[in-house]
């Protein structure tokens, strides 16, 4: 049965089979928790009044910034049921300053104007402090536990939504500033769903591992969205115990025989690398149908590394799978077919050698591959990913401006760089030198920013840029500033402070700070840093040294 929003779908399988249990709760130094489509809605249920006696509205936006645990499930839910617009915000981590990311939200608030901010005790203070300083009139709600409660089908303004209306937002997954948040429709997410879900030959009888932030669009709909809605069993567990313990990954797909799973490409290495024999004991792979990486670009050595680490698990090579997903998209722009290992491109004649395909494009995207002035290029001409579907996003919520000009002939442009051959989609790189650490995207001009508020540091004449590690499977953060001072012990406080700066206010850990005389930087004829050319000047010194 087709629904045409997210509150009829979940009800309808709420009313069909509330005692299914759809999503298994893994929580570190706890036993697993099975939540029913009844328990799920239940709680939903209780968010949705708590909007409504708070005054929030349908069509209103709730941010929702809480830990891994069962409040944040029905949060999401609750705004759904309630007819609101709920979107994931990272929540506070160690490694950022209290007052860095009060200003980031606080911006954020200023743009987005959402009606209430959902949120845990312990964090409350930071919220109504970032509310105060954007002048907002959201409302700060707390949810510690479950508010469990019956569903009063009459009161739910999710029922009474239209199809093309708002049903989420996604933050893009930066370091620090405003990221831009991408509105999606209940019609869009569902054609993603129609168009990838038998891409994936998805059926009930599946079931999804994830330990995916549900902040980030691979998490949010692949591994939260997608399942609830097709009433596929999930496995979700923190991506804080998963890094703490990433064998838990793969003892959670033994224990539940996990069919589907979804990986930055970091991972792939970090767990052939980190995961020891003893945490293995017992564990069984063999369920699997894909593990299906979701980077840009894939590496071949990072899914040679893990068939060989886990081969003696159960993991075979056809279980490697690739997609190229964006959340503007939705999620997935690509897949490769399931049961046989991505193409790689042997010949290095395009792009690099050993360059690892992304898939065809889905039945419902069109790919095209433009040149610098937005001409379309040939089979196996390196361009710019331009992109158009109907699972699209219907804005970047209240920056017309930021919407207008990431389109071009109705085709969104991905800023992605890449060559279709024989039909599959390679990606490259980034053609505004995004860097990618571990799955997230880094962008340079925020970590530059940064560095020129250290004492020491020449501001403007710095520059950000990745090198791929292939010992880790992903890029490692290099910092490239000019500095006046010749001594050493000077040179090395200004190199620490900006590694601490770094660290302290933005979402990275700096591997290499390289500071250089003035005027060693490269700048382009309109006085921009050239990363890609400073990139390389470095490299070539790093090299005769």
């Amino acid at each position: 049965m087709s629904h045409s929003t997210f509150a009829q779908a979940l009800l309808s399988h709420y009313h069909e089979a509330p005692q299914r249990v759809i999503v298994h709760l893994q929580r570190a130094h706890h036993a697993d928790l099975p939540i029913t489509y009844e328990r799920l809605v239940h709680g939903a249920a209780g968010v949705a009044a708590m909007l409504r006696a708070n005054d929030v509205r349908a069509g209103d936006v709730v941010v929702i910034i809480l830990q891994h645990g069962e409040p944040l499930l029905d949060a999401f839910w609750g705004a759904v049921l309630h007819g609101a617009v709920p979107s994931i915000l990272p929540p506070l981590t160690e490694k950022l300053l209290p007052e860095r990311y009060r200003k980031d939200l606080a911006a954020l608030m200023h743009v987005t104007q959402p009606a209430a901010i959902l949120t845990y005790s312990a964090f409350a203070e930071e919220v109504r402090a970032a509310i105060a300083a954007a002048s907002s009139k959201a409302r700060c709600l707390v949810l510690d536990e479950p508010l469990f409660t019956a569903p009063d089908v009459e009161a739910l303004g999710g029922l009474r939504r239209a199809e093309h209306d708002l049903v989420l937002l996604q933050h893009s997954s930066g370091t620090t500033g405003l990221q831009k948040g991408v509105a999606l429709s209940h019609r869009a997410v569902f054609n993603q769903l129609d168009a990838y879900a038998p891409t994936l030959e998805l059926s009930k009888s599946d079931v999804i591992v994830s330990w995916l932030p549900l902040y980030h669009d691979m998490g949010l709909i692949a591994a939260f969205v997608m399942p609830i809605l097709r009433q596929v069993p999930l496995v979700l567990m923190s991506p804080f115990d998963w890094v703490r313990a990433p064998a838990r990954l793969l003892r959670a797909i033994s224990d539940y025989r996990g069919t589907l799973c979804w990986l930055p490409n970091f991972a792939y290495t970090f767990m052939a690398t980190r995961i020891r024999d003893r945490d293995l004991e017992g564990v069984d792979l063999t369920s699997l149908k894909a593990v299906i990486n979701c980077s840009e670009p894939i590496y071949q050595r990072s899914h040679e590394l893990f068939v060989q680490r886990f081969a003696p698990y159960g993991f075979r090579r056809e279980m490697l799978a690739a997609s190229y997903a964006m959340a503007e998209n939705t999620f997935a722009v690509t897949q490769t077919r399931l049961g046989r290992p991505p193409r790689v491109n042997p010949s290095g004649g395009v792009g690099n050698a050993g360059q690892v395909s992304s898939g065809q494009p889905l039945p419902n995207v069109s790919v095209r591959i433009l040149d610098e002035q937005r001409r379309d290029l040939p089979e196996g001409h390196i361009g710019e990913i331009a992109i158009q579907s109907n699972c699209m996003l219907s804005e970047y919520y209240h920056r017309p401006d930021a919407t207008a000009q990431a389109f071009h002939e109705g085709f969104y442009l991905t800023g992605d760089l890449g060559y279709i051959h024989e039909g599959e989609v390679f990606v490259t790189g980034r053609k505004k030198d995004l860097i990618i650490v571990g799955g997230k995207n880094v962008y340079p001009q925020d970590l530059e920013q940064l560095a020129s508020e250290v004492p020491g540091v020449h501001p403007g004449r710095v520059a950000a840029f990745g090198v791929f590690n292939e010992a880790l499977g992903t890029e490692d953060v290099v910092i490239v500033a000019e500095t006046d001072t010749d001594d050493e012990d000077a040179r090395a406080v200004i190199a620490e402070a900006i590694r601490d700066h770094l660290t302290r206010n933005s979402d990275v850990a700096v591997r290499t700070v390289y500071l250089v005389p003035s005027r060693w930087l490269i700048k382009t004829s309109s006085g921009k840093v050239a990363r890609s050319a400073n990139r390389e000047k470095y490299l070539r010194e790093i090299a005769a040294s």
